[in-house]
């Protein structure tokens, strides 16, 4: 009996070990594995750069004059719309295409902020 519950044992660790390899790699996202570990680390990067632009939009919304805020506004919704209408075909989501439009978009209001932070803010380039 005692043979038999350690080789239960060791095979259901063999069968364990993929499972925590697996987990590891999207952890990390160091070394991907596959076509799936691969968009779930651009996602994974993605779901950062996207939190990220968001607080850059709130910041910069806050330092903007009132007038310009209104242009900010329509500005970042039509990069959504352009997002959606670029990296969205049906039910199918390119997560390259909204990976670097977020990055993209990301750093364009990240350079709008440090204008606003050290020259003053130049409504002219929202658009």
């Amino acid at each position: 009996m005692k043979g038999y519950c350690s080789g239960l044992l060791l095979l259901a660790l063999l069968a364990l070990s993929p499972l925590q390899s697996r987990a590891q790699a999207q952890t990390s996202c160091n070394y991907p594995v596959g076509t799936f570990d691969q968009v779930y680390c651009v996602n994974k990067v993605t779901l950062q750069a996207d939190t990220e632009m968001n607080t850059a939009y709130q910041k910069l919304l806050r330092k903007l004059p009132v007038s310009a805020q209104q242009t900010l506004r329509q500005t970042q919704r039509a990069w959504m719309a352009k997002r959606d209408n670029d990296c969205v075909d049906g039910y199918t989501v390119y997560v390259n295409c909204t990976h670097d439009m977020t990055v993209s978009r990301l750093n364009f209001l990240n350079d709008r902020l440090r204008e606003c932070n050290a020259a003053g803010c130049q409504p002219s380039k929202l658009r």
